[in-house]
């Protein structure tokens, strides 16, 4: 344990304190807002209202000073019988588009589950373009707090603020458009699988700026976690792991001079009482509870540190496309091409390092990660089973393991070999016609090119 302790003392800080996990507590608190449908939309009426009473003591101050008013056309100016049918009519409006906007959305929320995967809807939901125009419509309601200010201004005949009402009622029949626009850009298919992939790849991208790629040290395969001195901390209540604080981890095993060893990684369901942490080398004054908090653990999965949960969802889109019930094999492959761009972006990134560093270059934090072959078994299983019949989408997954294997580093390359045997195996069990299987072949002579294996062949025979 010394001699790692001394070797560890000279390895780099490979852990970005001031910006990876700045960023990620950023996001967290973003994705939280997100998620709940309600927040937006109540903050822009919040915002309305306010400028609703700015525009009503407004009115009443030009009303009170004849020389200000005398500056304003007079097309602007209204009287009070006017003033209500305007107001009455912009909110009857506004009522009617609001209603149309959420059962659009609805209609969005019921294809996504019906069509693609349930898990799909969270993209929908924390899109910020959606909770925007319906903030912008909620905030159109505070033209009846402006009815009542008119009903109780007794100071003049003469207002102001229906015309500015008018003004800012303009704006809302474009929102309208727009959201249309919207939703019926996100029923596509397409848009909503590049959509999910661009995501998974963010994701990707974030975990990166956590750990630095770095050679394995031997010496880290020293530690043992069996040893007396090893506290498991438990969970204190059950859901999925949403997010864990890396960064305050590392700095609070840094401080009580430990390591830790996360057992459970972003995105696994955990029951009350299952060991999260496994600590080694502490004493009496460690506080669990610290330990704890930094890790989030909600009742849904989330995607913001979970790589799998976003090949997950690519996966169960491909699945739906397939089945007898919708048989759209295009939109499997599609699919499947943006699984090509999440593993392209994984493979380049992708370290098998399990440590995380503290300032000075100690060891603080062990997180198990997923082998790229877990990653690839995760993506393709599901699709090799229900779509074995299917030579476009059989050839799609071989075209994909190809452009994998092509744009990658060695050990990618390898694990690629190894993982199209297995899908060779499968397709070995069905009965090919010989058009087909030769066509198959082909493709699989030209993955054994990619993966640099002169020679070797796995072919359908």
């Amino acid at each position: 344990m010394t001699n790692f302790f001394l070797h560890a003392k000279r390895r780099p800080n490979l852990l970005n304190h001031d910006t990876g996990d700045f960023v990620m507590s950023i996001n967290l608190q973003q994705n939280r807002i997100k998620a709940n449908f309600w927040i937006t939309p109540s903050l822009y009426g919040i915002v309305a209202f306010v400028l609703a009473t700015i525009s009503t003591f407004l009115d009443r101050y030009l009303t009170a000073h004849k020389q200000w008013l005398k500056l304003v056309p007079s097309v602007f100016l209204t009287d009070k019988e006017l003033a209500h049918t305007i107001l009455s009519s912009v909110s009857n409006s506004l009522l009617t588009m609001t209603t149309i906007t959420f059962s659009s959305v609805l209609v969005v929320l019921t294809t996504f589950v019906g069509q693609f995967s349930p898990r799909t809807i969270q993209n929908f939901n924390t899109d910020a373009k959606t909770q925007r125009v319906l903030g912008t419509f909620i905030g159109g309601y505070v033209v009846l707090v402006l009815l009542i200010q008119v009903r109780s201004n007794q100071v003049s005949n003469t207002f102001i603020v229906p015309s500015l009402a008018i003004l800012v009622a303009f704006i809302y029949p474009g929102m309208f458009v727009f959201l249309i626009h919207h939703v019926i850009n996100w029923i596509k298919v397409g848009n909503l699988i590049s959509n999910i992939a661009k995501k998974t790849m963010l994701t990707i991208e974030e975990r990166q700026l956590e750990q630095q790629k770095s050679p394995q040290s031997k010496n880290e395969e020293q530690l043992n976690f069996d040893r007396e001195n090893t506290l498991q901390i438990k969970s204190n209540k059950q859901g999925y792991i949403h997010y864990i604080e890396l960064k305050h981890l590392t700095t609070l095993a840094s401080k009580y001079n430990v390591i830790v060893k996360l057992e459970k990684a972003p995105g696994e369901y955990v029951e009350e009482d299952t060991p999260l942490l496994s600590v080694i080398h502490h004493d009496q004054s460690l506080e669990h509870e610290k330990f704890l908090h930094c890790l989030f653990i909600t009742n849904d999965q989330q995607s913001i540190q979970d790589v799998k949960l976003g090949i997950q969802k690519l996966s169960e889109i491909a699945l739906r496309a397939i089945s007898p019930a919708i048989n759209d094999p295009e939109t499997a492959i599609n699919c499947i091409e943006q699984l090509t761009q999440v593993f392209i972006k994984l493979g380049k990134s992708y370290s098998s390092s399990p440590c995380y560093y503290d300032e000075e270059g100690c060891v603080r934090v062990m997180l198990e990660k997923p082998s790229f072959m877990d990653y690839l078994y995760k993506a393709f299983y599901q699709i090799r089973h229900y779509g074995k019949e299917d030579v476009s989408v059989m050839s799609a997954v071989i075209k994909a393991l190809t452009v994998i294997a092509e744009t990658n580093r060695s050990a990618i390359k390898n694990d690629v070999w190894v993982f199209s045997s297995y899908i060779v195996e499968g397709l070995q069990k069905e009965e090919w016609l010989k058009m087909d299987e030769e066509f198959l072949n082909q493709l699989l002579k030209n993955l054994a090119k990619a993966c640099e294996k002169k020679g070797a062949s796995m072919l359908i025979e």
